[in-house]
């Protein structure tokens, strides 16, 4: 069974003979916390989910409700299975974000796949293996189960019988409800949990067999594109679905005989039998537009974010100081992150199918049931009306524009009757697809008279939510006023123990689209905490390494932190070239950050520790190059360690070209980045010889990895840039202009200080 289609072959499971199931009753979906991602619903639906189904023929399915984007999370849940139910891996099929399918089990998003959403598929799991170990007693006539195992697909006795699982199945279908407290296998016994194993969806892609959601075809589908308004990349305001003056179809009327215009308020579109056709229709449509209102202006983010408005929302104020502590040496400081773009390598696309007062979507979804929520309020269905068939897209790590795409198709199928494929364009893909917020983060802190750290007052602004999608917003069924999030504080608190902390979030309404990317706010969070402790560090004369392992929290992030300067060879009190170029003209320096991505709402929990060496090279010319780079990484349990290290080499070319490159520029009326020219990213020439150190933790829980090791990226880069220049950068990307501009205004400082 590969469930191309997902409701009938979840319903054959039921019925069909020699089948074990693990199920629980329908159940509520999970309700996001207040200022969260997601989507409130009352749907309750009609089918049980289940968790695993084991057939006599030996074949294994499982279920989750999050997908796999790219990290690997297939290949490690089937792992999971196959240890816990003591089958050979490759008997194992994990089945993954289809809505008719699998658990609701909220978006995939936060590193949570392994370290949460995994829990109720192990527990399942290892129920169906003590009820086939209980079959297995009756059918040895045994009076007890001591002594008696499942091992590769068998359940052996204590004298040596041995019987298949599948021979324990013949008869009818059995179905268990979950129950969450089970005996689980002992971390001690894995033979396939924590060994290196390919990934499962390698080769269909290398070979060009993988059916991406862009190749899906469905028959008698017609093909759509959307013509976008004016407001590039906004979606609050009044304006919002109020734009639009005229559309003149006479324009494509003679195209084809049979090519159809959609409008429904600022939503437009083209569909046509050929794909060409719907093409040449979109570009010769005549649509007229109001004038919009300007975007405020967004080229100094600093600025432009002090003047939104923002809820303030404490987060933490303490005070463990002793009374005799007297303050010492003080630094206020502002750090700036920019607007960043996810970089999709394929602009997104979907196929959609409304029928019969039921819609299927073929997405490339990262978040497939909280997109059903969304699609059935567009095209006015119950949710159960709704099944969303998920396939793998082109990248995304976060909300680009996969949901959007869906809601055109849909609205699109419904409005025209016939299956649709839209396929966005890759300026409206960069124009239109939610950013990575800007951020603006606040620091004043101190040291106390002996040189320690004292005191530490955060303040960070997010403008961000969950970017609804765009169809919602433009056909007015959704509200177009602005709406906040409490997004901004991930690693809002720093990982050292600054005796006196205050942690405020100032949270603020999107100035443009603006959702989640990769690390969400713990990454410019801690590009601030770990470039301030630096800047601590050089102010009391100490080692940047061996000050932060003072001060450090947690074990597990000083070990991490330990190792990773060991392996880079780190050499206390060695200093890089601090403005001074050696004889090709180049500056050298090194730098270090550490950090743990906690995430989810306030104080959240955390994920893996990760920790930074990096040596950059500065040319004349102020380009930056990362030299050398060696990343360490506390993930807990590695279910797979090569799946580990594949998310670490993701993380940090991303996060790289994040730090050094990317950053959206903005005009009057949005977006003004379409292609990639205008918006470049790291190339293989320019990746870094990248030197990964591992900590050995398997007899604890694991910890999601899909973000963490890109979190210390900004900081690491940033402190090897002052090692090399002398020079604090405390506004990303590091591109040359800024690199020449830091220098220039160094210059001019120094030559203004020098006596007459």
């Amino acid at each position: 069974m590969h469930f191309a289609d997902p409701k009938s072959d979840r319903e054959a499971l039921f019925s069909r003979p020699g089948t074990l199931l693990v199920f629980r009753p329908p159940a509520p979906p999970p309700t996001p916390a207040p200022g969260q991602p997601g989507v409130k619903s009352d749907y309750l639906q009609a089918h049980p989910d289940i968790f695993v189904a084991v057939l006599d023929s030996g074949q294994v399915l499982a279920f989750n409700g999050h997908v796999d984007l790219g990290t690997g999370i297939r290949t490690a849940l089937a792992q999971i299975v196959a240890e816990e139910l003591c089958v050979p891996f490759e008997r194992v099929t994990m089945v993954l974000g289809h809505t008719e399918a699998t658990p609701n089990q909220g978006p995939t998003i936060a590193s949570a796949s392994i370290q949460i959403s995994a829990v109720p598929l192990r527990n399942a799991v290892a129920q169906a293996r003590e009820y086939l170990i209980r079959r297995a007693v009756a059918h040895f006539e045994l009076a007890q189960a001591e002594g008696v195992q499942a091992i590769n697909g068998k359940v052996v006795s204590p004298d040596g019988r041995s019987i298949e699982f599948g021979a324990l199945l013949s008869g009818p279908t059995v179905q268990l409800e979950y129950q969450a407290e089970v005996p689980l296998k002992d971390s001690s016994q894995y033979s396939i949990v924590g060994k290196s194993q390919p990934r499962v969806d390698i080769p269909a892609k290398a070979t060009g067999q993988l059916t991406f959601v862009h190749d899906v075809r469905v028959p008698g589908m017609w093909h759509a594109r959307v013509i976008r308004p004016p407001y590039i990349g906004r979606d609050g305001g009044e304006f919002i679905g109020h734009t639009l003056l005229s559309v003149d179809e006479s324009t494509v009327a003679a195209m084809a005989d049979d090519v159809k215009v959609v409008v429904k308020g600022d939503f437009v579109a083209v569909a046509a039998r050929r794909e060409e056709q719907a093409i040449k229709a979109m570009r010769s449509l005549k649509v007229h537009w109001k004038p919009v209102p300007e975007l405020p202006p967004l080229d100094n983010l600093e600025s432009a974010l002090r003047k939104q408005d923002y809820n303030f929302r404490p987060l933490l104020d303490q005070d463990e100081a002793q009374e005799n502590a007297e303050q010492g040496i003080s630094l206020k400081r502002s750090y700036v992150w920019p607007y960043h773009m996810h970089g999709s390598v394929g602009p997104s696309c979907a196929v959609a199918d409304y029928a019969n007062d039921e819609l299927t979507v073929w997405a490339g979804t990262q978040n497939p049931h909280m997109l059903r929520v969304e699609l059935a309020q567009l095209v006015q269905l119950d949710e159960g009306a709704v099944n969303i068939v998920r396939y793998e897209a082109s990248g995304c790590y976060g909300r680009n524009c996969a949901d959007d795409v869906c809601a055109d198709a849909a609205l699109i199928s419904k409005e025209i009757g016939y299956p649709v494929r839209v396929q966005l364009t890759r300026e409206q893909e960069h124009g239109w697809e939610p950013k990575g917020a800007a951020q603006l983060i606040d620091i004043e802190g101190s040291l106390d008279t002996q040189g320690r750290l004292l005191s530490y007052d955060f303040i960070t602004r997010y403008p961000s939510n969950d970017a609804p999608s765009l169809a919602l917003i433009l056909t007015g069924v959704r509200s177009n006023q602005p709406r906040t999030l409490q997004m901004g504080d991930r690693t809002s608190v720093p990982p050292y123990l600054y005796p006196r902390m205050k942690i405020a979030s100032h949270d603020m309404a999107p100035i443009v689209r603006a959702a989640w990317l990769r690390g969400v706010s713990a990454m410019p969070n801690s590009f601030a905490h770990d470039s301030f402790i630096d800047e601590l560090a050089h102010a009391a004369n100490a080692d940047p390494v061996a000050f932060r392992l003072q001060y450090l929290r947690e074990s597990n992030a000083r070990d991490v932190l330990a190792a990773t300067a060991r392996k880079a060879n780190w050499q206390p009190g060695v200093k890089g070239s601090r403005g001074v170029p050696d004889s090709q003209g180049n500056l050298r320096g090194r730098g270090v950050a550490y950090a743990r991505y906690v995430h989810s709402k306030f104080p959240g929990f955390g994920a893996a520790w990760s920790a930074w060496v990096v040596d950059v090279v500065v040319d004349s010319m102020g380009k930056v190059r990362v030299e050398r780079l060696v990343v360490g990484q506390d993930t807990g349990m590695m279910v797979n360690p090569d799946g580990v290290r594949h998310q670490i080499h993701g993380n940090v070319i991303q996060s790289l070209s994040r730090v050094l490159k990317e950053e959206v520029k903005f005009n009057a009326q949005g977006v003004v980045d379409h292609e990639w020219g205008a918006y470049p990213i790291m190339n293989f020439t320019e990746i870094p010889p990248i030197e990964i150190v591992l900590m050995d933790r398997q007899d604890e829980p694991p910890m999601g990895a899909g973000e963490s090791s890109s979190v210390p990226s900004g900081a690491a880069i940033a402190n090897a840039l002052f090692d090399a220049t002398g020079v604090r950068y405390r506004e990303a990307p590091f591109t040359p202009a800024r690199i020449l501009a830091g220098l220039a205004a160094a210059d001019t400082h120094s030559a203004l200080a020098e006596p007459a």
